[in-house]
């Protein structure tokens, strides 16, 4: 393609013929130079073919095998907030005995606890609305391993937005305001349990959403850093009345939902599993979000890919007894990116399409892939029927590692795993996996009429939302 040939959306290469006064159909950079919708200090590399091929090689040779220096480089942000809750400054919400923690290893090799019971769910802003069969199988699975709602977790209610959606996708937001608002919600989580008759502490937050977690982990360390930072939201949390005994609370652990799929698999293979997936081929995206953002805290297993990638999906693929597939593009986000897909959405379009989809449908000839986070799964399943509009043919199915779970449970692929609301094809996989899907579509629109007649079946009991009945 020259510079100045058009993209399928219409823009070209360059930023030839935009600037003041001047701007193209489509363009959307507000001073007239780089390229569209990032402004100036967004340029052209430039290279040669040959360069190009010889950065792509040193990319791949860094990526493929963990290159990190894995010595003593990095700080532990934990060490400092023991520190300040000796110092009383701060208390920290601490993993205990009765959360059941299960003890990882992240990629410096630093212990990390994951709470397996008594969970206070932060779910996502944009799972709800886009993926709703992603919480419902989480909270299903939780059920089937015989967890108590409102005992063993908690599906709150009373929890914003982390809001960086706002600050990644356009600036819009603070430092000051996320971690008013991390110190908000977790403040929430610590409480919580005295509406339901518990001690304060007695549920712990799991993090739904990719973005939220690797947000609230750089913001924690934001804060302990900061003694200014700390200053100035104590003012703003001392309004809220989210403060206690005067002083933050900050989880001891930052903890996303498929590290506790990772650290509850075997269980959930061995207890609840239905379905033999040994013929169904799974490939992975991990959430840029989940892994490169405070990397040092994601989880790694020498049993999973040689330990040279992180262990979640993958390991609960393996033991499901899913046929695991690698592809070269594996370490490149999904496309999503927040800014570009408001700014330049054929970017993230034409990205998903040509550097995940395309490529997971012919390398590892997948079955299904995926994700563990709200935005790259409704990137890679919305952008699909994009793509066949420019002669771009590649499907897969993309879902959460927990629907796939589910679904290897033996749960609903319409009423608890929700796929009528994906947009790629699920039908063949569910065939594959030896589901009915005409026959599971019957049920639900049997069903739909039941709860026209108000009859509807709960996962979690909506008065429990009010400290009601258990």
């Amino acid at each position: 393609m020259k510079p100045t040939d058009n993209t399928p959306g219409n823009h070209n290469m360059t930023a030839d013929g935009a600037g003041p006064g001047a701007m193209k159909p489509g363009f959307h950079n507000t001073d007239g130079q780089g390229i569209a919708g990032h402004g100036s200090f967004f340029q052209q590399a430039d290279l040669s073919r040959e360069e190009a091929v010889k950065a792509t090689d040193w990319v791949r040779k860094h990526v493929d095998r963990r290159t990190v220096d894995l010595g003593d480089r990095m700080d532990d942000i934990r060490e400092h907030m023991w520190e300040l809750e000796r110092e009383g400054e701060i208390i920290v919400h601490r993993i205990t005995d009765v959360h059941k923690p299960a003890t990882v290893k992240t990629l410096f090799g630093w212990e990390k606890k994951i709470p397996t019971n008594q969970l206070w769910h932060h779910k996502s802003c944009g799972q709800c609305g886009n993926i709703p069969g992603y919480p419902t199988s989480l909270l299903w699975v939780m059920n089937n391993l015989g967890m108590v709602p409102g005992k063993d977790y908690l599906d709150e209610t009373d929890q914003t937005s982390c809001t960086a959606w706002n600050y990644h996708g356009s600036g819009i937001g603070n430092v000051e305001s996320l971690a008013a608002v991390f110190l908000r919600n977790f403040h929430q989580a610590y409480v919580s349990g005295k509406q339901h008759g518990f001690e304060a502490g007695h549920f712990f937050p799991l993090v739904h959403c990719g973005t939220s977690f690797g947000n609230y982990k750089e913001i924690r360390k934001y804060l302990i850093e900061s003694a200014e930072l700390r200053e100035k939201v104590k003012k703003i949390l001392g309004k809220l009345g989210r403060l206690v005994d005067g002083k933050l609370v900050i989880p001891e652990e930052i903890v996303h939902y498929s590290e506790w799929v990772h650290v509850m698999r075997n269980r959930i293979a061995s207890e609840l599993q239905k379905i033999d997936v040994s013929n169904i081929r799974t490939t992975t995206h991990v959430a840029c979000h989940y892994y490169k953002m405070v990397h040092e805290d994601a989880v790694y297993d020498p049993d999973v890919l040689g330990g040279n990638r992180t262990a979640i999906i993958t390991s609960l693929s393996q033991a499901l007894g899913a046929q695991v597939i690698d592809y070269s593009t594996w370490y490149d986000c999904c496309g999503f990116g927040f800014r570009h897909i408001i700014s330049e959405r054929e970017f993230t379009r034409s990205f998903t399409m040509d550097r995940k989809i395309k490529v997971a449908r012919q390398e590892a000839n997948a079955d299904v892939l995926l994700a563990n986070d709200t935005g790259c799964v409704t990137t890679m399943d919305k952008n699909q029927w994009i793509g066949k509009s420019h002669e771009q043919n590649y499907s897969v199915p993309i879902m959460a590692d927990i629907q796939f779970a589910a679904l290897a449970c033996g749960a609903d692929p319409f009423k608890i795993v929700q796929l009528q609301w994906h947009a790629s094809p699920c039908e063949d996989l569910v065939e594959k996996m030896g589901i009915s899907w005409d026959s599971a579509k019957a049920r639900f629109q049997e069903y739909l009429k039941e709860v026209e007649q108000g009859n509807i079946d709960y996962l979690y009991n909506p008065e429990l939302a009010y400290g009601g009945a258990k």
